[in-house]
């Protein structure tokens, strides 16, 4: 009886490849979180406030990240696995209601529900399939979110300098040994064939997150341009805020967004872990670009401060170096147009930290512009030339 129930959790090959309504709907979690973390930020634009940001960026990532791959390896439509997902989301929503004060009195409720989250998804699946060989892959799984949550939670009743610390090692110990495939001493790590992706379904997630991480910066610099006085100069700002994001947009296609579900259908586990380490790069830096283009819109001349061109520059920055990564991984090739763009970015920075929002944001669209101009003309001469297919779904280069 147990296997038959395990049985008809798990997705087929014949079930759908698409994102289900489940998942999408599980998503508006994610943009709430994603404008509470924006919202953090800007109210505090200091060195210290971003690398806590980051870190509760990373286990709100981590979380969706999770329960992507839950919905891959399960049916999402049995009821089950929806009241899973649906009860993830709650918690979810009770997390990152804590992100304003994480660091602060609501830290327990933060980490708390991170641990509860993953320490629930792992009994639950751990009791529904018993007597089936993926029984093992969770018991490992749960093994390890229950080693991580021990400095979740003892990080959560210490002041801020030790939660940071110890917040940092339960990441390190969340994605890290999720990248080795949960290996557990006596017991073996997950076999790879256990860890196989459905390669459609998962390109697809990735896509509509990234999407979403957009959305959060239109969403925000277009209350912050209707909210701040609609000037000439606001206006030429947010210019400038669009031009940076439809340049995120296109840089991400090119050409990895619309290329993965084929490496991630082929039995490499490792190769998922690093896609999502990727894309939380590139979202993490289109995070950093709405709090940067706000700051834009709502000063564009006003005078220099460190922390303003971090956000504006660190945003692109980091976006490029995500793309980076994720081609050398996941390609296995040196994106030069992306890695001059980060070099000229670099060069530039001294300079950067004497120029207003307006002139330091219009030199980070030009190199960004360059980088993916150049990516554009360079995939579309490997298509000319048969080097590689043509993006799937007849989208444009």
């Amino acid at each position: 009886m147990a296997g038959n129930l395990a049985a008809r959790l798990l997705r087929k090959r014949e079930h759908p490849r698409q994102a289900s309504a489940l998942e999408l709907f599980f998503d508006l979690a994610v943009i709430f979180g994603l404008t509470l973390l924006s919202r953090r930020l800007f109210d505090d634009l200091s060195w210290g406030n971003l690398l806590q940001t980051l870190i509760l960026f990373a286990g709100t990532y981590w979380i969706w990240i999770a329960t992507a791959w839950s919905t891959d390896w399960y049916n999402p439509n049995e009821p089950i696995i929806r009241g899973l997902v649906l009860g993830i989301m709650f918690v979810g929503l009770v997390m990152v209601s804590a992100i304003p004060s994480a660091f602060g009195p609501h830290g327990l409720i933060f980490a708390g529900a991170y641990v509860l989250i993953h320490f629930g998804r792992g009994v639950l699946l751990l009791s529904l399939l018993r007597g089936h060989p993926l029984q093992r892959r969770s018991l490992l799984v749960l093994i390890w979110f229950s080693i991580s949550a021990v400095p979740w939670l003892v990080g959560a009743f210490l002041p801020e300098p030790g939660r940071v610390a110890l917040w940092l090692v339960a990441l390190v110990i969340d994605y890290g040994i999720a990248w080795l495939g949960w290996p557990t001493p006596g017991l073996g790590r997950v076999p790879d064939e256990n860890l196989r992706n459905v390669g459609e379904h998962l390109s697809e997630r990735y896509q509509q997150v990234f999407i979403i991480a957009l959305g959060e910066v239109i969403l925000v610099n277009g209350l912050t341009y209707a909210t701040a006085g609609i000037t000439p100069l606001r206006t030429l700002a947010f210019g400038l805020s669009f031009l940076n994001v439809v340049l995120l947009w296109r840089g991400y296609l090119i050409p990895g967004g619309l290329r993965i579900g084929g490496i991630l259908d082929q039995n490499r586990p490792r190769m998922a872990v690093s896609v999502a380490l990727c894309h939380a790069l590139v979202i993490a830096g289109t995070l950093l670009t709405a709090v940067g283009n706000e700051v834009l819109i709502i000063e564009p001349l006003s005078d220099p401060r460190d922390a303003w061109v971090m956000l504006i520059v660190g945003g692109a920055a980091l976006f490029l170096f995500g793309r980076f990564m994720f081609h050398v991984s996941v390609f296995r090739r040196l994106p030069w147009p992306g890695l001059v763009g980060l070099a000229i970015l670099g060069l530039l920075s001294p300079v950067l930290l004497l120029l207003r929002p307006i002139v330091v944001s219009l030199v980070t669209n030009i190199a960004l512009f360059g980088a993916v101009a150049v990516d554009v003309y360079l995939l579309r001469r490997s298509v000319r030339q048969g080097r590689i297919p043509p993006p799937p779904g007849g989208d444009a280069l």
